[in-house]
């Protein structure tokens, strides 16, 4: 029980970092481990630095005393919400910023959050080190930091005992033998759910013969179950959860097989899951400096700590995604069971930004009503 407890209170936190829709909420709300929480202060400190961010951000207060000491500085927290209403909050006091940092805009707000005007650019001489993939400001307004993946989790023993062939397709979800098995979320609701959208129509494409309104058509045709958040569906549904419920195919994370094993204390020397490796989604997380600040050098200070093999190697750990230098050690749990699609979605932040809500009300045409 306690490791369903400790698993849940994870991916809890994973939502909060990817919460893509400033409206929506999941009913999960995100918590940290006593033990590594990062420093937080009264605002009045006087030589402090605010960084805003999402719920979820955590970071082992070692590392963060580390900077401090450098530094000179204390470094306060501002959590404010799911990525999407974090970045709002940050958006309407631009001319007042209630900090120096922001953490936590991904790919699917970059544009919105640019187009804003809220981020000074800084190009920290830690980016030559990070490979161009990550970089998608060519201003160095944001910068990336870390990055994760949403796909299919699949259940093992099931899979084993009822004689059934990982899927390699998302179309093998629409045959017969996988009818009434996968668990999805609405993605007006919920971020992986989203996540887990977009992906299909960069999959599918939207014209041709078979596009991704299609195969959701197919999908709802092959019963499907569609739930508000992520953990209904991984923990009441899911058969390879500690829920035990009857579905063998959820939509989580990549990094979801690895939390099973590491917060299960030793009980398990590998996952009860696996991940599909067609569907996957990529999020990208970044961090900036906001306009206005009074503590410019130390703000360009704390992105170039957080770019650092210190800080990179604390955030696998710390927040299960995996960190954007690619000569930060992985932890073994990582290495073993945090499998990286080789196939990802790639739609444009613009894209994103122009579409979501015509393609989340057209997802929602098929599948609810």
């Amino acid at each position: 029980m306690r490791h369903s407890l400790v698993l849940l209170v994870f991916f809890a936190m994973l939502l909060a970092s990817c919460g893509n829709q400033p409206t929506a909420t999941t009913g999960e709300d995100p918590q940290a481990n006593a033990d590594t929480d990062v420093t937080q202060v009264d605002s009045d400190t006087e030589a402090s630095l605010v960084v805003m961010s999402h719920d979820s951000f955590n970071v082992s207060t070692d590392v963060i005393q580390d900077f401090e000491a450098q530094a000179g500085v204390t470094v306060e927290i501002l959590p404010s919400g799911d990525t999407g209403s974090a970045l709002n909050k940050a958006i309407l006091s631009k001319d007042a910023p209630l900090a120096d940092v922001f953490f936590g805009v991904d790919n699917t707000f970059l544009s919105r959050a640019l187009e804003a005007g809220i981020f000074e650019p800084y190009k920290s001489p830690a980016l030559a080190n990070i490979p161009d993939e990550f970089k998608l400001d060519s201003e160095s307004r944001l910068l990336p930091i870390d990055y994760g993946y949403v796909n299919i989790n699949y259940d093992q023993n099931y899979l084993t005992e009822n004689e059934l062939a990982v899927p390699e397709t998302l179309e093998v979800l629409t045959e017969p033998d996988w009818e009434g098995k996968l668990i999805v979320q609405n993605p007006a609701t919920s971020s992986p759910g989203l996540a887990f959208m977009l992906a299909t129509i960069n999959y599918f494409g939207t014209e041709g013969d078979y596009t991704w309104l299609d195969f959701w058509r197919d999908l709802r045709a092959n019963d499907a179950l569609i739930t508000d958040g992520w953990e209904e569906g991984y923990y009441t549904h899911f058969s390879g959860s500690s829920g035990a419920g009857p579905r063998p195919l959820v939509v989580s994370y990549a990094t979801s097989p690895a939390a099973e094993v590491f917060f299960s204390e030793g009980t398990l020397t590998k996952p009860p899951t696996g991940n599909l490796l067609a569907g996957s989604f990529r999020q990208i997380e970044f961090a900036g400096i906001l306009s206005g600040t009074q503590q410019r050098e130390t703000a360009e200070r704390f992105l170039d700590f957080m770019l650092s093999p210190t800080f990179q190697e604390d955030i696998p750990l710390q927040m299960f995604v995996y960190p954007v230098l690619p000569e930060a050690a992985q932890p073994e749990v990582f290495e073993q069971f945090a499998q990286i699609p080789e196939a990802t979605t790639t739609i444009a932040p613009e894209e994103i930004e122009q579409n979501r809500e015509q393609w989340i009300e057209e997802w929602t045409e098929v599948m609810l009503r």
